[in-house]
């Protein structure tokens, strides 16, 4: 038995989960103040002896050392990280590890398939792995927030706003149409999106996962298939790879 810690720090917060080999037995979330607290208090309880970081965001190296001081097998994860899947993108330096953990648990769970994963957080992310198991790409574009926040922003006049309130279709005073927009428009955009890959793709799969994910499932006409922990289960993927097949 294999008791695994992987770590998602994220724009936004941070999650944590505790895997009893493949099985997803515990997860957490906290602000990146309460990171190092809840981090030791998991390992104090649960006792893993693999952990595995995944950080979109710069930080200080003080949770890094802190894990490596009471685990031994630990791995920071980032472009050129070992992974279960071909990694084709060319900028493997800029490119956000949580897009290899996302490809690598879609490719892994539908291994017939061509799966696009689309991430919609701080940004939405396209991702695409092909069913030869390579990673190609994809798109990124502004999330949810980054929109209602872009308006505000650029603009003299725009108020800002956040989701709190009516969502129309039809907006009848200024939030409520800058919130249209920014939902409905991006919702079209992910519809779009999937639809112009699965048109260029045979045996298509296509996932939706990540923080604003349970907002917009109700909201799309394609087929997609909802996963809000597959970041995490690509994170232990990832681990148990490395450690299986060390370098």
């Amino acid at each position: 038995m294999s008791i695994n810690l992987c770590i998602d720090w994220g724009n936004t917060n941070v999650k944590a989960a505790i895997f009893d080999n493949d099985n997803l037995h515990k997860q957490f979330t906290f602000s990146e103040e309460a990171a190092l607290e809840r981090v030791s208090s998991m390992m104090d309880t649960y006792k893993p002896v693999k952990a595995i970081l995944c950080s979109v965001v710069h930080h200080d190296n003080e949770l890094e050392y802190l894990v490596k001081s009471k685990i031994k097998s630990f791995i920071k994860l980032d472009g050129y990280t070992r992974t279960p899947i071909n990694n084709a993108y060319l900028s493997a330096e800029s490119l956000g590890p949580d897009r290899l953990a996302v490809v690598s648990a879609a490719h892994i769970l539908n291994p017939a398939k061509t799966n696009l994963v689309v991430c919609a957080g701080t940004c939405i992310t396209y991702n695409l792995v092909q069913k030869n198991k390579t990673f190609r790409g994809g798109a990124i574009s502004p999330g949810l927030h980054m929109r209602l926040k872009a308006m505000h922003t650029f603009t003299d006049k725009l108020p800002e706003i956040g989701l709190e309130g009516e969502l129309l279709l039809l907006g009848y005073d200024t939030p409520s149409c800058m919130r249209s927009g920014a939902v409905f428009g991006m919702a079209a955009e992910i519809d779009g999106m999937v639809n112009a890959y699965e048109s260029q793709y045979p045996d298509f799969n296509a996932i939706l996962t990540g923080g604003d994910a349970p907002y917009f499932v109700s909201k799309l006409k394609s087929k997609i298939f909802a996963d809000p922990d597959l970041l995490l289960k690509g994170l232990n993927l990832i681990l148990n790879y490395n450690v299986s097949y060390p370098r």
